[in-house]
């Protein structure tokens, strides 16, 4: 068929990865006869195995550049047939086998065994499929067939289908949602296209005979006006590919046939570019064809064949693929022992350059609508994306079918059906709305790097360096200190706590945890004493009641205020050392609060001054050392989600469920200063003082249930906030400390696995994005300690506490630096004693403020950094004048070494002819002839020399030959001609390692070749070194005691 004249894709080039870019490592099979065996999201590759009833799963980026971890997924104890991840939440995936019911899961850990993640099952037992398919638009419908039957389920129902379609007339081979996810199309051994309405009846609304042979076909559904591909076999048992239209299902509208093979085609297609990429299981060649059905036809591309033979493939999403590169598709290969990346790219004239007609916009991951809304008719679509690297929208999408947490850690303030309702994918929803932006080059910036965990490419990064300004901190790193800080063996967390509470509370000297028991008790830890804890049941606090929320006070270690569910507040005075025993009696008790209580909070300056919010929608201020109620504050008009003091204790901000924020004076009225508008979502929110009091952070959710940060300027809050961010789709509230010595925020929720971190600057763009910090399982709480605490030898700028499941780990926030063995007094500027008082509450209360007074963290051995010597500027470039002395023999064995050495390094410094200036003819021919001249006498000179060495080298060998060895190694030493130890340096190998040795060789024996510029002197002593570690690996292979001892020099 001819091709046609005005593709764009007519000269695509199909392109194998090399060897070091392939994942190795793994173990691929092909048990089923009806999947693709390898799947992918925007984070995971998940793949068949050898292994009966076992998944692999590695990560889709490794991170820099490194090797990725092999996971594996034990689903079944028989084969798994199938398996398909969800086009939204890149964590969820669907398996199927003929002999279990369908498995949903999520995937959150990297661990080499991800069986414990989390996971439902659909239906009652002996509910088998073989196979499995998520629909395009509605998060949570998953169609899956079995034998002649087709089902389609809504994940969150689980126990029954919301449809089970007419049976066919044969095995079912394949199941197709159309691209509006109206329709589901079927492939049957009985040799018919069967569509399906399921919305509208379980009888089928369409049907035709596809291919005239039975064997193994497949259904791709082209285009939203009805296309169809059909793959299969015609009646001499030839493969083909058929064209079809819905509106006119009475033939085929063109087709073409390949060959005889008796191998079933796996086609992956996509539906922006129309290009349809076909391979056979086993087989290593993969045909591309574009899909013109206006014209109708089928156009051949390009073929390209692997080195190795596929038990399957897949397509990498369009969002990790490198557009500037004009790179249209990238297949994945499944081999034996890896997975080969097959990129198709379209040449250019310019390969730096993003191509918006290559590249039209695709499919976004946020879902048009919920499975609910779509059951009930809703055909909402989901909306298009741009794939340009400054467009691309951030925020990443949870699917509530799966939660992030186990349904023990779900609080009763948020059930899981409430969640579904909060998520706000309900008919007509805009959840595939546009992302709010920030009115900055920040919020561009922001956009490139997705929050779904897949990593941005090199042109990606190098164009967020120009777009805005960055943090000095953006390079921040978490890092989880030593399993000798942590506490471990914690038992019986209570994970109910509401969401206005932060979970768990810590000074520098206890930690208190609520516990799951009767009475409201709560455990009371020693950061001094970390390690495992007994098995025996600890002394506790007995509150008396359920705990809502708890604080210690931050002028007195000692003193804990703890506020329950019973409307009261109860004070309570641990040890020094801890609980000896158990407390039953508070130090004092507040009451006044009608209701249960929201949250507590001591304030910053004035020592006994407590503020509380409450479901009868009021704050109360308390004397605490009185025990008495000393101010009301009024005007909220639904559930209060968070309060907070300002720096100077002067004001106190509310952020609330009616949607606003409130500003109070306390001392001067009951009523607010000014109330704005705050987060649009109903789920949660909390509220943070910035930039020295003078801006309010207000972290919540917008109407998509969208987590988003605000920033509002204190004196005009009335007028709304002055610029707003959005990060991702998460259930849980983003819970912000901010570091008033650094300005950096800290921000994540419980039940999160990563910690946000942004610089705060008080004028646009307001929010520089740093790095994150990333855990594998998810966190119950973070709380921060003192600035104190933090380790500034190590350039440590916030140590926090890191609540799991069954223990308690300290991490440190370090910036890197180069010179730490100096103080970093940027990083650490005098901080405020704010474990001190600076007034008193009757002084308070009365009308006087206070401020605290300020410390240097500096250590006293340590010198600033400011006040440190300046380093003289070394010489960049040798003169001529080092090369053209004569040197000793031992000088040049090393420039040799260090030479080869630095091969393998960065070739992008400047070559020292860059910095030539200009110069007239004449005197440049001078300097040229000079330059021929000394070049011809120290050539000559060294290759006499080498030649010399390499005689009397050649006469030792040979006389070593004749003389009994003392140990293997020494023999093998001498037979050579060359040592151990020099023949390590010259392949660069610190460590004899077989790879490393093969790898090294390879490229050193490439670059030094005399065709490229190299030296046969060069490759003949990096051939010599090759023999010499060969002998030593076959030496310490036969077992020789020997091998083990201090290589010979």
């Amino acid at each position: 068929m001819s091709r046609f004249p005005g593709s764009k894709f007519r000269r695509a080039e199909a392109r194998p990865a090399r060897r070091q870019a392939w994942i190795g490592g793994i173990h691929g099979g092909s048990p089923a006869a009806s999947s693709n065996h390898i799947k992918t999201s925007r984070r995971w590759i998940v793949f068949s195995t050898n292994s009966a009833g076992v998944l692999g799963a590695v990560p889709l980026e490794s991170r820099d550049g490194g090797q990725r971890a092999v996971s594996q997924l034990r689903c079944y104890s028989g084969v798994v047939a199938d398996f398909d991840f969800s086009p939204f939440d890149e964590q969820v995936l669907a398996t199927c086998s003929a002999e279990e019911a369908v498995k949903v899961w999520r995937l959150l850990d990297s661990d080499p065994d991800l069986s414990s993640s989390l996971n439902v099952t659909l239906g009652p037992k002996g509910g088998q499929a073989g196979m499995v398919l998520f629909h395009p638009t509605a998060d949570g419908i998953l169609a899956s067939g079995a034998q002649r039957t087709a089902k389609v389920w809504d994940v969150e129902q689980q126990q029954q289908p919301l449809t089970e379609l007419d049976p066919h007339g044969d095995l079912l081979q394949s199941l197709a949602w159309s691209l509006d996810g109206t329709l589901l199309g079927s492939s049957c051994k009985d040799k018919m296209l069967r569509i399906f309405d399921p919305r509208a009846g379980p009888a089928a609304c369409q049907s035709v005979q596809a291919h005239e042979n039975g064997r193994d076909s497949r259904l791709v559904w082209v285009n939203s006006a009805g296309g169809l591909l059909s793959i299969g076999f015609n009646q001499v048992r030839e493969r083909e590919v058929r064209l079809w239209d819905t509106r006119a299902f009475t033939g085929s509208l063109a087709s073409v046939t390949l060959d005889a093979s008796p191998r079933p085609l796996i086609p992956l297609f996509d539906p922006d570019t129309g290009l349809l990429v076909l391979m056979g299981k086993g087989e290593d060649v993969l045909f591309c064809y574009e899909v013109l059905p206006a014209q109708p036809a089928l156009t051949e591309v390009t073929q390209c064949r692997t080195e190795s033979k596929a038990h399957g493939i897949a397509r990498v999403p369009k969002t990790a693929l490198d557009v500037l590169a004009c790179e249209v598709m990238r297949v994945l290969q499944l081999t034996d022992r890896a997975i080969v990346p097959v990129s198709y790219t379209v040449p250019r004239k310019s390969m730096q350059e993003f191509h918006e007609d290559l590249f039209p916009c695709c499919a976004g991951n946020i879902p048009a609508t919920s499975a609910e809304a779509w059951w009930a008719g809703d055909n909402s679509q989901v909306q298009r994306i741009s794939l340009h690297p400054a467009h691309r929208p951030s925020r990443g999408f949870s699917s509530p079918c799966i939660p992030s947490l186990p349904p023990e850690s779900r609080t009763p303030d948020h059930p899981q059906q409430e969640q579904a309702e909060d998520l706000d994918i309900s008919a007509g929803s805009g959840l595939s709305s546009p992302t709010s932006s920030l009115t900055s080059p920040s919020s561009a910036a922001a956009s490139l790097s997705a929050t779904s965990g897949f990593a941005s490419s090199p042109s990606q990064r190098s164009l967020q360096s120009i777009l805005g300004p960055s943090s000095g901190f953006r390079h921040i790193q978490g890092t989880v200190l030593p399993r000798s800080t942590h506490i471990t063996n914690l038992k019986g967390l209570n994970l109910t706590t509401p969401g206005e509470s932060d979970g768990f509370c810590a000074n520098r000297r206890h930690v208190a945890v609520p516990l799951l028991s009767a009475g409201g008790q709560v455990a009371i830890l020693e950061l001094s004493k970390p390690g495992r804890l007994p098995d025996v049941s600890l002394p506790t606090i007995e509150n008396g009641g359920p705990v809502s929320d708890l604080c210690w006070d931050p002028f007195d270690l000692e003193r804990l205020a703890i506020a329950g569910e019973d409307a009261k507040i109860r004070l309570w005075r641990v040890t020094p050392e801890g609980l000896r025993k158990s407390l039953r009696e508070p130090e004092a008790v507040l009451r006044g609060h009608t209701e249960k209580i929201y949250s507590v909070k001591f304030h910053p300056l004035a020592a006994d001054v407590l503020a509380s919010s409450s479901y009868d929608l009021s704050v109360r201020i308390w004397d605490v050392r009185s025990g008495r109620q000393a101010l009301l504050l009024n005007g909220h008009k639904d559930q209060i989600f968070g309060i907070a003091w300002s720096p100077n204790g002067r004001r106190l901000a509310t952020v609330c469920k009616d949607g606003k924020v409130r500003l109070y004076e306390p001392r001067q009225a009951s009523e607010p200063l000014q109330e704005g508008p705050g987060p649009e979502g109903g789920r949660g929110a909390r509220i943070a003082w910035v930039c020295g009091g003078k801006n309010l952070l207000v972290s919540g959710f917008d109407s998509h249930s969208e987590r988003q940060l605000s920033i509002y300027q204190v004196e005009t809050v009335v007028d709304g906030p002055v610029a707003r961010i959005s990060l991702d789709v998460s259930p849980s509230t983003l819970i912000p400390f901010y570091d008033t010595d650094t300005g950096m925020v800290f921000l994540t929720g419980k039940g999160d696995t990563r910690v946000f971190m942004y610089e705060i600057v008080p004028e646009a763009p307001f929010f520089l994005e740093c790095n994150s910090f990333f855990s594998n399982e998810p966190h119950k709480g973070f709380q921060f300690l003192p600035k104190p605490e933090c380790d500034v030898r190590e350039v440590e700028v916030a140590r926090a506490l890191r609540l799991r499941q069954s223990s308690i780990e300290p991490v440190a926030f370090r910036v890197p630096r180069i010179k730490k063995e100096f103080f970093q007094d940027d990083l650490y500027p005098a901080t405020e004693v704010w474990w001190e008082p600076a007034l008193s509450a009757a002084a308070w209360l009365e009308g006087s403020d206070g401020q605290h007074r300020k410390i240097s963290l500096q250590p006293k051995a340590m010198t600033p950094v400011s006040k440190a010597p300046k380093d003289v500027p070394s010489r960049k470039y040798v003169p001529s004048s080092v090369y053209l002395e004569e040197k000793s023999d031992e000088q040049k064995k090393e420039e040799l070494l260090n030479a080869m050495v630095a091969r393998l390094g960065n070739r992008e410094d400047p070559l020292p002819q860059d910095s030539f200036e200009g110069v007239d003819e004449e005197e440049w021919a001078r300097y040229l002839a000079q330059i021929v001249l000394v070049g011809v006498q120290v050539v000559g000179r060294a290759f006499a020399r080498a030649l010399r060495q390499e005689f009397a080298a050649s006469q030792a060998a040979a006389g070593a030959r004749g003389r009994p060895p003392g140990s293997p190694s020494e023999a093998a030493s001498s037979a050579a001609g060359i040592s151990l130890q020099e023949a390590q340096q010259i392949l660069n190998l610190p460590t004899l390692n077989p790879d490393d040795l093969q790898k090294n060789y390879e490229h050193l024996f490439k670059v030094n070749d005399k065709s490229v510029g190299g030296s046969f002197y060069l490759q003949s002593k990096v051939v010599r070194a090759k023999e010499r570690l060969d002998d030593e690996l076959r030496i310490q292979s036969q077992g020789d005691p020997d091998a083990a001892r201090k290589p010979d020099t």
